[in-house]
C-alpha cells in the first residue's frame, strides 16, 4: 500500500515537470521577493489565475515594491484594481502594505503568528503566503484542495460536515521539506487535472491511490450545498447638469464595492422628472443577481450627494464593472 510520503513525492515530481509558469511563481523553494507573493495571493482570493494575470502585471508596474504601494492613495489603488472585483481586498492590501512599512520597516513578517496580523489575511492566505514566501510547512486548504482530498479518499458526506477531516488529511500530505513547491503543486493539480468537471484522471500523479477513479459519482464530489442567488432590482440615474457633466458619488458603506465611485442608484421608488432610456443592465455578484434600469435626469442640484465630472474624466475615477456596464449601455 502506498504511503503518504510516496504520494507527496509523486505530486512534487509531477509538479517539477508539469507545474504552470506564472508571473509570481518560482520553483525550487520560496520566492526571493515576498512582495510578489503578497500581491498575487490577495488578488487570487476567489479569483481565477487567468483573470488575475493582466491585473497583476499592470499593478506591479505601478507599485513595484511595498514602499510604493504603502505610499499610494486609496483611490489610485482602486483604479488599478477596478474590474477585478471584491474591492475590499484592495483596501486591505493597502493597509497591510502600510503595516509592513510602518511596523516592520518594509520587511515582511515571516512567522504565521505575525502574518496573521496583516489586514485581509485569512487562514488560507496566511498558509499560502507563509509557504510560498518563506517555505514554512503550512497546509493550504481552499476549494481545490477540498475537492482533491474528497476525491482522493472518496469522501461523499456534505462538505460542511467534513472540514476538520479534510484539513487533517491535507496536512498529512503536506511536504515538510518542500512546502512552497507542494503548495503550488496541489493548486495546479486542482486547476489542471482534478477539475470540477471532466477530471483528467489518467494524467493524475495520484491515480493509483485515488479511491474515486473510475467511479460514476466523481464529478459530484465534493457534495456541496447549493445557495440560490438573491435577485435585486433598482434604478440607476445618469444625472447631467447644464455643463453636460455627470454626477457620480463615492460609496462609503461596507461591502464588495466600498470605496468605488458610481452613478447614483437606488431600489424603488422612481425619482420624479426622469427619462426612461428603455435600457437596463444585469450584473452577477457572488450571491446576488442585480438588475438596474437606466434613467436620465437633468439637474444642477440633485437629491443625491456627489460630484459632477466631465464625461471624458470618468476614466480617472475607479468605477465598478457594474457602473462601466451602465455607461457603455448609454
Amino acid at each position: 500500500m502506498m504511503k503518504q510520503n510516496d504520494l507527496t513525492q509523486k505530486l512534487l515530481d509531477w509538479y517539477a515537470l508539469n507545474g504552470r509558469d506564472l508571473p509570481w511563481r518560482v520553483k525550487g523553494g520560496a520566492h526571493p521577493n515576498p512582495y510578489v507573493i503578497f500581491v498575487s495571493e490577495v488578488m487570487l482570493q476567489q479569483t481565477t489565475v487567468k483573470t488575475v494575470m493582466p491585473y497583476f502585471e499592470r499593478f506591479m508596474q505601478r507599485f513595484p515594491d511595498v514602499y510604493t504601494l504603502a505610499s499610494a492613495g486609496e483611490d489610485e489603488v482602486y483604479q488599478y484594481w477596478q474590474g477585478l472585483g471584491y474591492y475590499s481586498r484592495a483596501r486591505s492590501l493597502l493597509k497591510a502594505a502600510q503595516t509592513v512599512v510602518n511596523v516592520y520597516g518594509g520587511k515582511f513578517p515571516n512567522t504565521v503568528e505575525k502574518i496573521a496580523e496583516l489586514k485581509g489575511f485569512g487562514p488560507y492566505t496566511i498558509a499560502s503566503f507563509a509557504a510560498l514566501a518563506f517555505n514554512l510547512p503550512t497546509t493550504v486548504v481552499d476549494g481545490n484542495v477540498m475537492r482533491i482530498m474528497c476525491r482522493l479518499y472518496h469522501l461523499t458526506a456534505p462538505l460542511e460536515t467534513m472540514q476538520n477531516e479534510i484539513r487533517q488529511k491535507a496536512a498529512a500530505l503536506t511536504s515538510q521539506q518542500y512546502p512552497a513547491d507542494y503548495a503550488s503543486a496541489i493548486m495546479d493539480l486542482g486547476a489542471t487535472i482534478c477539475t470540477p468537471k471532466n477530471p483528467q484522471c489518467l494524467l493524475c500523479p495520484w491515480k493509483e491511490f485515488c479511491v474515486s477513479v473510475g467511479k460514476e459519482d466523481i464529478e459530484q464530489i465534493p457534495c456541496r450545498t447549493k445557495l440560490g442567488k438573491k435577485e435585486m432590482c433598482g434604478n440607476v440615474y445618469i444625472i447631467r447638469n447644464k455643463k453636460g457633466e455627470i454626477l457620480i458619488r463615492k460609496r462609503t458603506e461596507k461591502g464588495l464595492l466600498s470605496g468605488l465611485y458610481e452613478f447614483p442608484w437606488a431600489e424603488k421608488p422612481l425619482l420624479c422628472g426622469v427619462t426612461d432610456t428603455g435600457k437596463e443592465v444585469t450584473h452577477i455578484f457572488t450571491h446576488i443577481k442585480l438588475k438596474l434600469k437606466i434613467f436620465t435626469l437633468s439637474a444642477d442640484e440633485p437629491k443625491f450627494e456627489g460630484i459632477f465630472v466631465a464625461p471624458a474624466d470618468l476614466e480617472k475615477y475607479a468605477l465598478s464593472t457594474l457602473m462601466k456596464k451602465v455607461w457603455r449601455k448609454i
